[in-house]
């Protein structure tokens, strides 16, 4: 690879993670509110509701569902109490774990340009017209976020 290619690579690296920051925050924030918001407007009608634009059923359903890792562990426990007091002995030893990251960000003076993002954006599957029309509110959440964390960031890549 070229010195050219990891640049414009690293660069891609840097815009799509500060792209992905005010994403994956507005994403957080609505995947928080949705089951909020469902609990309150289902309690507002029985079963059924059949609106002018929107419609909604509330659904109950009994399933089978395996236990957690935990309620496995803790039922082992209290069936074989001695081979129980084993597993977490074993569950609590520590393993090594190899993980290699790739640390990144911008030379101090140095920028990624608008085009950058929107190239970005577009290998995304906006449109150039999209693309250029939520450049700039992304890019005002994304300051406002940076300002909150440090400018180096890390990828798990192994």
């Amino acid at each position: 690879m070229t010195n050219e290619t990891v640049e414009r690579g690293l660069i891609q690296l840097v815009a799509a993670d500060r792209i992905e920051i005010p994403i994956s925050s507005m994403s957080g924030k609505l995947k928080r509110q949705k089951p909020a918001i469902a609990k309150e407007v289902a309690g507002g009608f029985n079963m059924r509701y059949s609106g002018d634009r929107v419609y909604a059923r509330v659904v109950e359903e009994n399933l089978m569902v395996a236990r957690t890792l935990k309620d496995g562990v803790d039922e082992f426990e209290r069936r074989h109490p001695k081979y129980g007091e084993m597993l977490r002995e074993v569950i609590a030893e520590e393993r090594a774990k190899k993980e290699t990251h790739l640390y990144f960000g911008m030379n101090p003076g140095c920028i990624i340009t608008a085009n950058d993002y929107r190239q970005v954006m577009t290998d995304l599957g906006f449109t150039p017209a999209m693309a250029e029309e939520l450049y700039p509110a992304l890019m005002d959440v994304s300051r406002k976020l940076s300002r909150q964390r440090g400018e180096e960031r890390s990828i798990l890549i192994g």
